[in-house]
């Protein structure tokens, strides 16, 4: 481990999972509107998409899909796919107003959950470019693999604290009040933000 700063690449990693963007914006709303279980299972989604894009990029899938541009591209466009999905979702929930109702959470809709948060992650482009760069510049060429199995360790417990912690804050009593108050408005917000992050995907170019 002499060659890899660690500390370094748990500050990129911390970075960019705490930062505003789809996966922590849903785990949000998610928590909110459905309870604390509902949020921790969109958390443990999103933080098992984290593990696979890190596991893929520290054993060379990254390199491998930047290098075939079609690849790539799946990733992308199913990615502004499923954030327009979840734009007119949220869209369509504001439009009806309804008032919140809490629905009885079973081991089904856990699931469900989870595979919403784990479809988010594993669709984001920004994902493989991000994994992709914490591995070719933070571990050099040659990494035994125990060392490799150490920074995936590393960088997937900080993601799973973080994702959790997401969802145990935003399920706290004070904000489930909150989004009960203002859903309409908390909608509107979730909805914007889903479009414009499907269209920079659409528009920018990550390669």
């Amino acid at each position: 481990m002499t060659d890899i700063n660690l500390p370094l690449i748990l500050l990129a990693a911390l970075l960019a999972s705490a930062s505003p963007g789809p996966a922590t914006l849903t785990i949000a709303g998610t928590s909110m509107a459905s309870g604390r279980k509902s949020g921790l299972a969109v958390a443990t989604g999103v933080t098992t998409g984290s593990i696979m894009w890190s596991v893929s990029a520290a054993f060379g899938l990254g390199a491998i899909m930047l290098a075939n541009a079609w690849l790539f591209e799946i990733v992308r466009y199913a990615g502004a796919a499923y954030l327009g999905w979840l734009a007119i979702k949220s869209a369509r929930s504001a439009w009806i107003g309804a008032k919140l109702s809490v629905l009885p959470v079973t081991s089904r809709s856990l699931r469900g959950h989870y595979a919403k948060g784990l479809a988010l992650h594993l669709t984001n482009p920004k994902a493989v470019l991000f994994f992709g760069a914490l591995y070719s510049v933070g571990v050099p060429p040659g990494t035994p693999v125990t060392a490799l199995i150490t920074v995936i360790l590393a960088v997937g417990a900080l993601s799973f604290t973080i994702f959790h912690g997401y969802a145990l804050i935003f399920s706290s009593a004070p904000m489930i009040r909150a989004y009960t108050r203002a859903k309409r408005g908390f909608e509107t917000l979730f909805a914007l933000f889903f479009g414009a992050a499907a269209l920079r995907i659409l528009t920018t170019r990550l390669v």
